[in-house]
């Protein structure tokens, strides 16, 4: 099963077919794609984790009665990849995409509308995402996740450094970022453009210390010289964000310390834990995530499924955003077609788009997120992102080596997504 993850579209043993009829039990088939093995972001967990959804529901007597055939697919972090997984889903009939990751939206969501196949719960990396009517997200993706770090820095930062990825994707990051900000009072932060996958980020470290003052020469230092007052960095690069906080690292050993912070997907327990625990440098880091954190009882359900299902499968952290994702979008896609199957309707693309829709049911997660729903009334008027119908985020910090909640429940961005905001 690895090794067809590996080299493109596997699939869980089950027979394939467009509709899933009402009272017919037979087998649904969904896809989840994702990058894996290759030199940018990599989220194998992400199919690893749908793969085990479908061995839970399967063992429990399936989704209403069908059972759920999952494909896989190796997206590659490529356009052309990405479209052959959106193709490979429509020629195997597949009724959705769920729980998927990809930066290409130009590639894959063409092939999705031209076949009315839904995309539920993306992980939030394509504008493409937040703007075609058959996608259905259920966090508020790069945006909030920004806009929540802006906000939550604001809290203690007089000065800040965003050091982001000089691509097309990384350009949307500093409005986003400083619209948070803003909303705290603070002034925009400094834009420091690094290249995606770099294997030393010195210059870029050295330049967002010197952006946010570092030098006591200029700022001063707390009262014992341990930290420069209101002076923040943050980094969103991806898988190499540890990189970029390793040069970092070494830069800070001789001066005053500056407070870091990130997002989640950039910065994870399993970084935490690999980088060295209650030692890590990653210590006191400001985190923002989508959900609450990875030890909250809320993802019990996942944990105890993962355990039973996924057979030591060490692709699936159950700490990881991506992973995370997958299972809520599998609880909507379980949500949408036990809805449509007491309707007496086939299961098929269209039965769940027009389920998705109507919003006739609120889809619960368990308190993973707020209930969600796709009418129109439920969409924010967010500039470049009217998909999203999720504007709440988590506050975290790494405390003793551990990422915990700082915030109780969730913060509510809708108001600050909403504002326009200059371009960068």
């Amino acid at each position: 099963m690895l090794a067809s993850l590996l080299t493109g579209c596997g699939s869980l043993p089950g027979a394939s077919g467009n509709a899933a009829g009402a009272g017919s039990g037979a087998p649904i088939t969904v896809m989840t794609w994702a990058p894996s093995g290759t030199k940018g972001t990599n989220m194998a967990g992400m199919p690893a984790m749908a793969e085990a959804y479908a061995r839970w529901v399967n063992a429990k007597g399936g989704i209403a009665g069908h059972q759920l055939r999952v494909l896989t697919c190796n997206e590659r972090n490529d356009s052309v990849a990405a479209a052959r997984c959106a193709q490979k889903a429509v020629d195997h009939h597949a009724v959705a995409v769920v729980g998927s990751y990809s930066r290409q939206g130009r590639s894959f969501m063409g092939p999705l509308e031209a076949a009315n196949i839904p995309y539920i719960g993306g992980y939030g990396v394509s504008t493409e995402e937040f703007d075609s009517p058959l996608s259905y997200p259920v966090n508020g993706g790069q945006a909030a996740l920004l806009a929540g770090n802006g906000r939550q820095l604001a809290d203690e930062c007089e000065r800040v450094s965003l050091v982001r990825p000089d691509t097309i994707q990384g350009d949307q990051m500093p409005p986003l970022l400083n619209s948070g900000l803003a909303t705290g009072g603070r002034t925009a932060a400094h834009d420091v453009r690094a290249p995606e996958n770099a294997t030393d980020y010195t210059g870029a470290a050295q330049q967002a210390m010197d952006e946010v003052g570092a030098d006591p020469a200029f700022y001063g230092t707390a009262e014992f010289g341990a930290r420069a007052k209101g002076a923040c960095v943050t980094a969103t690069l991806g898988e190499h964000t540890d990189t970029f906080f390793d040069s970092f690292r070494r830069l800070q050993e001789d001066k005053p310390k500056v407070q870091m912070a990130s997002v989640l997907g950039s910065v994870n327990q399993t970084l935490v834990d690999r980088t060295g625990g209650k030692s890590s440098p990653l210590e006191g880091a400001l985190v923002t995530g989508w959900y609450p954190d990875a030890r909250d009882p809320r993802w019990n359900t996942m944990r105890d499924v993962i355990t039973e299902h996924a057979f030591d499968d060490n692709r699936i952290d159950p700490a990881d955003a991506g992973v995370q994702t997958t299972w809520i979008a599998y609880t909507v896609l379980r949500a949408t077609v036990e809805q449509v199957t007491e309707e007496g309707r086939d299961v098929t693309a269209r039965s769940l788009q027009q389920a998705l829709d109507s919003g006739d049911r609120a889809v619960d997660t368990g308190g993973l997120t707020p209930k969600l729903r796709w009418r129109y009334d439920d969409m924010l008027a967010v500039q470049s992102f009217p998909r999203i119908v999720n504007a709440m985020v988590t506050y975290q910090v790494v405390r003793d080596g551990r990422l915990v909640t700082t915030h109780s429940g969730f913060v509510n961005l809708t108001r600050t997504l909403e504002k326009p905001r200059k371009d960068a």
